[in-house]
């Protein structure tokens, strides 16, 4: 007996169409807002950080979905969606209305199985659970690993400092930024579960313990307190 190869249920030709409707989404969202854009000038509240987060999460879901087993259609199509309403609705409902935009695009463009779409909206209204993950589908399980692991490594190491700037910290508080994004990174790897999203997030985690040791060994007086530090900045909005 032969092994059955499976057809993607989504073509590349669809998937670049669902990442253009994602990113005109975000951007009307920003444009549509009375004050011109919520905290426009925070990297993660503009069109262009949320797009590049939301890819970022398709590409870890279908490193996840290749090493766990999971459908990569599911999880990838579900990633490019989870996030689209981040920046019109309030916190706490955003993965249902997202789940809702979903769903409207699945079933007007293209002809998708009803199964289909229903896994994808799940794991879109999921991805907001702060619940043990394995109470989710292995779908969903796999793309809100993938969110979680966006925070962790360069990634969350380039905001922190980016996040300086606006804060008007200088050079030498580096180090203690990027320790805050170690320990964050520790705290989001112990929630994963599958195999694989604990080996992508101990290597990214690596990276920063590296990062950690490089500003140590350049920069003089790195840890020395001084009057007048500003206080420990709010956790920003993910």
């Amino acid at each position: 007996m032969g092994v059955e190869i499976k057809e993607s249920a989504v073509t590349d030709e669809e998937l670049a169409a669902m990442e253009q409707f994602v990113y005109d989404y975000l951007d009307a969202s920003v444009q549509n807002e009375d004050d011109g854009g919520r905290m426009r000038w925070y990297p993660w509240h503009s069109a262009e950080y949320r797009f590049n987060h939301i890819k970022n999460v398709a590409e870890l879901g279908q490193q996840i979905a290749a090493g766990e087993g999971a459908d990569p259609d599911i999880v990838t199509v579900a990633a490019l969606f989870h996030d689209v309403a981040k920046l019109d609705a309030p916190q706490d409902t955003h993965a249902e209305e997202g789940a809702a935009v979903a769903r409207e695009y699945l079933e007007s463009h293209g002809d998708y199985p009803a199964s289909f779409i229903d896994s994808v909206c799940q794991a879109v209204a999921d991805h907001s659970f702060q619940g043990p993950l394995s109470e989710v589908s292995l779908e969903s399980r796999c793309m809100m690993e993938a969110d979680i692991l966006d925070k962790v490594g360069a990634n969350g190491t380039a905001l922190m400092l980016l996040r300086m700037g606006y804060e008007s910290r200088t050079h030498m508080d580096a180090a203690q930024m990027v320790d805050r994004v170690l320990e964050r990174g520790k705290d989001h790897l112990d929630r994963v579960e599958s195999d694989t999203a604990e080996t992508i997030g101990h290597k990214r985690l690596k990276r920063v313990k590296w990062f950690r040791e490089w500003l140590e060994s350049e920069v003089a007086d790195m840890e020395v307190d001084r009057p007048g530090k500003p206080g420990e900045p709010e956790e920003p909005a993910e």
